[in-house]
């Protein structure tokens, strides 16, 4: 599988990053296991979490996901193999939360330890946190980089402004310079990110691997009426934002382009986000083996220009 660079990081990363929200969550540790070995046998290689995944969850605490893929890193010896990308800054509780520089350096260690490994690829902020100055925070991460405990560093759900201004006081300080964005973005959600970030990120030659890539499981075309939505846990929040005429409309091009594909809807909703200019590899949960292998397999199709005119038509 051809693999692409993140950024300026040096991470070489394959077209599709395995999202780990769903690990403790709708995946116990042993499917999780599975969909791991699936991924990385496919010739995936990047795997994203976040210490905050999964605390919505009722009794969870946060940090549920990086646990079980620590315990896979370690029973599989697979740390080599891997890039390993988490994040920090989401509101675990109150008293965890944000981006300081003490709660940064404090929370990567919880990090590094349920991981079970000694450094993180691609340690990403979370969110913004506008009530810390960007220079505390970069100045957090240029001492994990120093002390080897991080490669490079990434951002999520960052405003253009905000991050340019992050990227303007790494070249001041010389400090180490978001490389990655994670930003919302797929076949529905594209508008704001194409207008607001994509010129900063073409500019800045920033790597882009944005969640939601299949608008958390819509354009797998699995919800396509009300009953449908009562098929999953996430079924509620999909059709609220969704199943509406764009949506369906975004659907019957998705399901033309998979005829002629012989391709399913998700394959190509992921294969257009990869053949678009400035994105580096979305990123795709799983819930069990066989899914990864379907989502794999997005990175050898080769969508034609009027695969691609069909489903930006629908989709603006």
């Amino acid at each position: 599988m051809q693999h692409r660079e993140l950024g300026r990081s040096g991470l070489q990363i394959a077209p599709l990053v395995l999202g780990g929200n769903v690990f403790g969550w709708t995946a116990d540790q042993a499917t999780s296991f599975r969909i791991l070995d699936a991924f990385v046998a496919g010739g995936g290689n990047a795997i994203d979490t976040a210490d905050g995944y999964s605390v919505w969850v009722p009794g969870h605490v946060g940090g549920e996901s990086e646990t079980i893929i620590g315990k896979w890193l370690h029973q599989r010896g697979r740390r080599d193999d891997v890039i390993l990308a988490t994040k920090v800054g989401w509101e675990v509780n109150p008293e965890n939360k944000g981006l300081k520089k003490d709660y940064i350096l404090r929370a990567v260690e919880g990090s590094l330890k349920r991981l079970q490994t000694d450094y993180i690829d691609l340690y990403q902020s979370h969110k913004d946190d506008p009530t810390t100055p960007v220079e505390e925070t970069l100045e957090a991460y240029a001492q994990l980089v120093e002390e080897g405990k991080v490669r490079a560093i990434g951002a999520s759900n960052f405003s253009a402004a905000r991050l340019r201004e992050s990227l303007e006081a790494s070249e001041k300080h010389n400090f180490p310079r978001y490389e990655s964005l994670q930003p919302l973005y797929n076949l529905y959600d594209r508008a704001e990110f194409e207008r607001d970030l994509l010129p900063l990120m073409q500019e800045q030659n920033i790597g882009v691997i944005p969640y939601y890539g299949l608008a958390a499981g819509f354009l797998t075309g699995k919800y396509r009426s009300e009953a449908d939505l009562q098929k999953s846990p996430r079924g509620g929040g999909v059709g609220q934002k969704y199943l509406n005429e764009k949506g369906l409309r975004i659907l019957k091009a998705l399901d033309e382009v998979a005829a002629r594909q012989q391709a399913t809807p998700a394959q190509v909703a992921l294969a257009w986000i990869i053949t678009r200019p400035g994105l580096t590899a979305p990123i795709a949960s799983a819930t069990s083996p066989e899914q990864v292998t379907e989502l794999l397999r997005a990175t050898e199709l080769t969508l034609s220009a009027e695969d691609v005119q069909a489903l930006n038509q629908a989709s603006e």
